[in-house]
């Protein structure tokens, strides 16, 4: 046995996970080139040999739900050409303008079809709320009624959603608060379906960076999108809403937030999944928001989003047979690895989902339902 291969036999035994045994999150090697990859770059190599076919596992998301819980992913050092991977987020905003569109065009802008057989009717692509909801489309509801009964959306008001994926959110507060929504996005494909989602409802489209509007709103909210701000420019990100959020209007940030302050984002994640993505902190969050705003309520729905994964995973496999000839095997690993990987995150408590309601200073409290 090799130096590599010893080293992660033990650290995975410490997480209760045994390489080649009978458990459902025990890994499987097929290829021992995985061991070095492994030590060599750390979540990386790990999500790229799967990928690879190099290894497998029936519970991915038990695997690294175990692997986070026992804090093993400090354990291993990585290499110099891991570092190398960080350094254009370390010393750039990889979020200027120009670059905010990588995402887009690479995740958000795939076949809308894909998506449409994952999510859920209202196409939410962001964590549901399953307390007395028994399935995934029940639960995005609940969580579309909790943001608007969190933002008070009364008939009438002006609403900005900033990052308004497929327009779901747009559309149900116009059909159920019947107000009136601005939603912003910069993906094309996005872009098209909402329009046509959203058609003969007062919903206005647009293809617009968030840095770029500046008109007075009653509601902001943004669900999902603050992950892909980046940490030099949280602080735009809050003045541009400070800015467009009328007197006594309230604003709702719905992110996936980190236990403590990043500088980079997972590496197989910003490589293969959400190019220049960064998870905020609450430091970070509270830093950007300083002065500007004043902090009403901070809800952790975290829990909620592990099964919210589950879900999509098991409408993406019941799925595959109509996807397979547009996609191909590799891309079916990547999806399968990118969706349990994230549950096992949640599981394991590494990663958060907030919804945060702000107000201006001065504001009177506002009197809505926060939970």
């Amino acid at each position: 046995m090799h130096r590599a291969e010893r080293f992660l036999t033990g650290l995975f035994a410490e997480a209760g996970v045994t390489v080649n045994g009978p458990e459902p999150w025990d890994i499987h090697v097929n290829d021992e080139r995985l061991y070095p990859r492994v030590v060599g770059r750390k979540n990386l190599g790990l999500g790229e040999a799967y990928m690879d076919g190099w290894w497998d596992c029936p519970r991915i998301d038990e695997l690294i739900h175990r692997v986070l819980r026992a804090g093993l992913e400090g354990r291993v050092r990585g290499s110099l050409a891991l570092l190398a991977h960080f350094l254009p987020e370390l010393l750039l905003n990889l979020q200027t303008l120009p670059r905010a569109r990588v995402v887009a065009e690479r995740h958000y802008d795939l076949d809308n079809d894909l998506f449409a057989a994952m999510l859920d009717p209202y196409l939410q692509y962001s964590c549901a709320r399953f307390d007395h909801a028994d399935d995934l489309a029940s639960a995005q509801e609940r969580k579309l009624g909790l943001i608007c009964d969190k933002l008070d959306l009364k008939p009438g008001e002006r609403l900005l959603d900033i990052g308004c994926g497929w327009g779901g959110l747009a559309r149900f507060a116009s059909e159920r608060r019947g107000c009136e929504v601005v939603g912003l996005n910069i993906s094309k494909a996005q872009i098209a379906f909402a329009r046509d989602f959203c058609q003969g409802l007062p919903v206005d489209i647009r293809e617009q960076d968030y840095r770029l509007v500046d008109e007075p709103f009653d509601k902001i909210v943004s669900v999902g999108m603050f992950e892909h701000v980046g940490r030099r420019n949280y602080r735009t990100f809050f003045q541009t809403v400070a800015r467009c959020l009328k007197p006594r209007g309230i604003f709702l940030l719905h992110t996936i937030g980190a236990n403590a302050s990043r500088l980079t984002c997972d590496p197989w994640i910003e490589k293969y999944i959400f190019p220049n993505g960064m998870l905020p902190s609450i430091a970070q969050i509270g830093q950007a928001a300083e002065h500007l705003f004043v902090m009403e309520d901070w809800h952790n729905l975290g829990p909620h989003y592990d099964r919210t994964l589950m879900c999509w995973q098991d409408n993406f496999r019941r799925a595959w047979p109509q996807l397979e000839s547009r996609y191909g095997e590799t891309f079916r690993r990547m999806w399968d690895y990118y969706l349990q990987s994230c549950a096992g995150a949640f599981r394991a408590r590494d990663i958060q989902l907030w919804q945060i309601v702000f107000t201006h200073p001065g504001t009177p409290q506002p009197c809505c339902r926060m939970a």
